[in-house]
């Protein structure tokens, strides 16, 4: 199963593998509190600037975000036979371990925050990909 919380909420045996989710890992929190930080996970650091500057509407973000996960890697461009190694294996990779047990998604926001982008991956990764 794949869930979602804030990184500053209880650890609970139930999370599973604690994914940060974040571009940035944010000074001071101590590196207990997440089991692996997947900075490629978060929304780019212009996203991430554009949507704390109310410079875009929740709806655009959502796209622009979504976007990003899916987009191919400099790999592909590499590779005439395969494609989508980067960002896509590592999402199936997350679908394939939530199956088989629990993962938790968690970013800095606060644990009853909506529009986070810890949900719209949680979406993704519940979806195909």
């Amino acid at each position: 199963m794949i869930k979602t919380k804030s990184v500053h909420s209880p650890i609970d045996p139930e999370d599973g593998l604690r994914i940060l989710a974040t571009r940035l890992r944010g000074r001071g929190l101590p590196s207990n509190r997440y089991d692996v930080w997947m900075a490629n996970l978060g929304p780019s650091e212009a996203l991430l600037r554009d949507i704390l500057g109310k410079r875009l509407t929740w709806a655009e973000f959502s796209r622009r975000y979504k976007k990003e996960l899916l987009e191919s890697g400099g790999i592909d461009a590499r590779n005439r036979t395969i494609k989508n190694h980067g960002q896509k294996f590592t999402l199936r990779l997350l679908q394939t371990l939530g199956r088989a047990g629990n993962v938790t998604l968690m970013c800095h926001c606060a644990e009853d925050e909506t529009h986070c982008h810890r949900h719209l991956l949680q979406k993704v990764l519940i979806g195909k990909v």
